[in-house]
């Protein structure tokens, strides 16, 4: 599979983060598909093929799931804790972006599952160097075993 063929699954509510984010995968030359979730209900729609998503092929998933922790109607700690209760979602890398500097947050994220856990910078030079080394881990370099049907 191409790295641009890879996508990335960003669930985030706030439309200045969300267009932070898509700028700064832009300016690292990150290619891959973005496929913007703006909330709980959202993502696990797409992750599981129902609502809007309904016949969306459940054989391609994404590489990685960028997911912000406050979000409406679902938080990101109850997608976290679904996708990883599905046998079909269950391995699929998951990265909290957010910015909740909570304690809490980050002892929670990690028992649901969560692989990295990372706190949004407020300077745009140091988040866009973060999500640059982000799409270099999590795109390139990480090996993702092939999705599980379910």
């Amino acid at each position: 599979m191409e790295d641009d063929q890879r996508t990335i699954l960003l669930v985030e509510d706030n439309p200045d983060d969300e267009l932070l984010t898509l700028r700064a995968l832009e300016e690292n030359k990150i290619k891959n598909t973005v496929v913007v979730a703006h909330d709980g209900v959202e993502a696990l729609e797409y992750l599981f093929g129902t609502g809007a998503y309904k016949g969306r092929d459940l054989s391609v998933m994404p590489q990685v799931i960028l997911l912000d922790i406050k979000l409406p109607r679902i938080d990101g700690l109850e997608v976290l804790r679904r996708l990883r209760a599905d046998q079909r979602t269950t391995l699929l890398p998951s990265v909290i972006l957010t910015s909740s500097r909570e304690e809490q947050d980050i002892i929670r994220g990690y028992k649901l599952g969560a692989n990295s856990y990372i706190r949004k910078p407020v300077d745009f030079d140091q988040f866009a160097e973060a999500v640059r080394q982000l799409g270099l881990y999590w795109l390139v370099l990480n090996e993702t075993p092939k999705p599980r049907r379910g």
